[in-house]
Parts: structure tokens; sequence; C-alpha cells
């Protein structure tokens, strides 16, 4: 009798995994990549620069690490792999057996440890296991999503987020597994490109979603009042404190707190700061003790940290306190493909919130949207299909409802720097 008349779940092909082999043993690296490359795409590094360089680029299931390469031995390169992708399962590989190695190495985060030289079936079996795990973390990531009630858009994006592109899969993951935890997350990417939404889902996924997520940008509020809003006032404080009034980290007690463009506070509030995230405790101004704080804080920038803390604009204890947890969101002109569930997913949005009957897009006005490079990204990308339903004739958006800049770059902003023409008018001028 058939496995399908017995009830059966008919079987399925696993996807093909990547294992980057890193040794400085050439013998060593092709053993292994003559074991796997059938079932798995075989990276190689010959020492931990070289791997560190391909996990900045690549999404990899398991890393094989050697532990005596030239350079920094395994064990220690293995929290940096970690910090680029902590997701990423890594087994250190070395030919002397060192319990006090294997230890260490177990505490920074290594799966395994294994001892040359390997048996086939070993590295066959750890390979399967590994890919198994990772394939039970996406599916949780995707049943996680489906039952948070994401409606229409749980098919192509998460908790708000949109997107398939595998940039965006290892970000839905990432969050999935330190949304519970209380670790400091710093957000990185470029203006537009959705750090509050990623912020939001960190918190809507921990225990902390039903307390409150108090979002501050740190860049639009005044300079003189920065202190006041963050950390609070006593009555009397400065001119025109009539009353106390509590900061926002008083106000998240028990939630979050979201600090967006991080890099634009000033150096002494940087120290206050610090001494929030060391001691869990704020002093309002004028106040005469300090006062205890629950607060995960979330912090975001579009501005290179690293680069302010060499030129001494950024405390370097207050990067290495935020940047526990670094998580990067790519621009849009990386992920062209999520284009279209972008533009499908803000249709539909601009047409419920306007009650405008629109419900698609031509070939022509996407194929234009796709080839644009969208500085503002995903922001600019929303704004532009908003104003289009706003204004549409009918119920399709055209390569004539897409604005002139972003339909002709160069020749549309130029048209329409000098004349301010409508569109239709610069259309035509430009094909005269």
């Amino acid at each position: 009798m058939s496995a399908d008349l017995l009830g059966a779940p008919p079987l399925t092909t696993r996807r093909r995994g990547t294992v980057l082999v890193v040794d400085d043993e050439e013998g060593v690296r092709a053993s292994i990549r003559a074991i796997l490359e059938e079932t798995c795409e075989v990276l190689e590094a010959e020492h931990g620069a070289a791997a560190l360089e391909i996990l900045a680029q690549r999404e990899v299931d398991l890393v094989m690490l050697d532990q005596r390469m030239p350079g920094e031995p395994g064990v220690d390169i293995l929290p940096r792999v970690k910090a680029l992708d902590p997701s990423v399962v890594v087994v250190i590989a070395t030919a002397v057996r060192d319990v006090r190695t294997a230890v260490e190495a177990l505490k920074r985060g290594a799966y395994d440890y294994l001892i040359k030289p390997f048996e086939v079936d070993e590295i066959i079996g750890l390979a399967d296991r590994v890919l198994e795990k990772r394939d039970l973390e996406r599916e949780v990531v995707s049943l996680r999503s489906a039952l948070a009630g994401g409606g229409a858009e749980t098919s192509v994006g998460f908790e708000g987020l949109v997107g398939r592109h595998p940039e965006m899969a290892r970000l839905y993951q990432l969050i999935t597994q330190i949304a519970p935890t209380p670790t400091t997350v710093l957000i990185t990417g470029e203006s537009g490109t959705g750090k509050e939404l990623v912020a939001r889902a960190i918190h809507r996924r921990s225990d902390r979603q039903n307390a409150p997520f108090v979002a501050v940008n740190v860049a639009a509020i005044p300079e003189t009042l920065v202190e006041s809003e963050l950390f609070g006032h006593e009555r009397g404080a400065f001119t025109g404190a009539h009353a106390r009034r509590l900061g926002r980290f008083e106000l998240a007690h028990g939630g979050t707190v979201f600090l967006d463009e991080i890099g634009s506070l000033r150096l002494e509030l940087q120290s206050k700061l610090l001494r929030v995230l060391q001691e869990r405790e704020v002093e309002r101004v004028g106040g005469q003790r300090p006062v205890p704080v629950d607060v995960r804080v979330l912090a975001a920038t579009n501005a290179n940290l690293r680069a302010a803390v060499r030129e001494r604009t950024f405390r370097e204890d207050l990067f290495y306190r935020l940047n526990v947890v670094p998580l990067r969101l790519p621009s849009l002109r990386e992920r062209r493909e999520d284009i279209p569930h972008l533009v499908e997913h803000f249709v539909r949005k601009a047409a419920r919130d306007c009650r405008r009957d629109v419900r698609g897009v031509s070939a022509g006005a996407l194929e234009v949207l796709a080839r644009y490079d969208w500085p503002g990204n995903v922001r600019e990308l929303e704004n532009v299909i908003h104003r289009a339903v706003v204004l549409a004739t009918g119920p399709v958006l055209h390569l004539q409802d897409v604005p002139l800049d972003v339909a002709i770059p160069e020749t549309g902003a130029r048209l329409t720097e000098d004349d301010g023409l409508p569109l239709r008018e610069a259309c035509d001028r430009f094909e005269r």
C-alpha cells in the first residue's frame, strides 16, 4: 500500500544549505568539499579574516572553523562570527584534543567541537543536523508570523516589514531570536529603510509587549530640551519648569525605549545614557537622587558610529554597550526584487486609507519603479505610491501616474526643477 494511502505526508526535498570551511590546509578543505558538495554549497577560507569577509556578504548555515590557523585561533574568531550572524552554527575543529579549548569554544557559542581526522559519516551527520536545525528555525519564524495575524502580508513579510529577499529573511530570523532576550540592539541602515519597524517588531515579540513602547527621535528634539525629554526634570530645575516631568525612560518603565538617530546625541548626554544602560537608573534634571528604571533600550542610526568613535564625537564605551547585537537593514536598491511586493502592499494600504478604488499597477509602471534607485528607500516608495493612488483616474496605476523624477531620474529632475511643469506637459516637452 502506498505511503499516501496510509496518510503519510509526501516527501519534500530539503533546501541546499551553505557551509563555510575555514582551514589553512587545502587538503582539509578539499576533503570536506568532496563529502558535502552534493548536498551543500561549500565556501572556503584560509584564515579568519577571509571568513569574516565572506560572512559579511553571504548567508551561511554552518561554519567549520579550524582552531589552529595563521593569525588568530578559531576560538577567538568565533565571537566575531556570531556577532555578524548570531544564528549561524559554528563548529570548532582541531587536531589536538584539549578539554579547556573545547569548553571555551562552547562558552563562546560553538555548536560542537570536532577532532581531526574526520570520519565521512561524522561530517555528513553534522551537516544534516545543522540544516534540519536551521530549517526548523525558519519554520518557527514563518509560523509565528502567521499566528501574529499579519494578514495578507504574512506571505511576503513579517511584523509590518515587507520582503522576501534573503537579507530580509535573515533579519526576520534574528528578530525572532533576540526579541525574548533583554539584549540591547543597535539597528543600522540608511534613512527610510524601516528601522523603527524593526524596533517595534522586537518589542511586540518580547515579554514586554504589553508594556509601553516609547520612540524618541533624538535628532528631532531641540538641543536644549533633549536632556529633559529623555531623563525628566524636577520642579524649578530651570526657567519654565513649573512642575515635575517624567522623562521618556520613566514613561517606558517595564517596556522598551527606541532611540532613533542616536549618533546625534551630544557627548555629555552620552555619559548619562551610559549610566542608564549600566546602572538601570536615571537622574532627572535638578534631581537629588537616581530613579530606578526597568527598560530595554533599542537604538538606531544611519551614521557610521565606528567612524564617530574614531573622530571622538561618540563615546567608545557607549558604542559597545549599544552594539551588543547589531542589525543591519539593507537599502531598497539592494533588494530590488522586493519592490513589486512593496508596491502591492502600499497600493492596497493607500487605497484603503484614502478610500480610492485602485487595485493594481501596470507592467510598464512597475518596471520603472523597480529600476529607480530610491535614495529615500521604502519611505520614498510609500510616498510615491500614496501620491499616485490619490491622483489616479482609474483602478490601475500607469506610467503617467509615476512622478517624472522617478520615471526619468536625470531628465525628470532637470525639467521639474527648472519649469515646475505638470507631469503630462513635462513628458510631452521631453518627447519633443
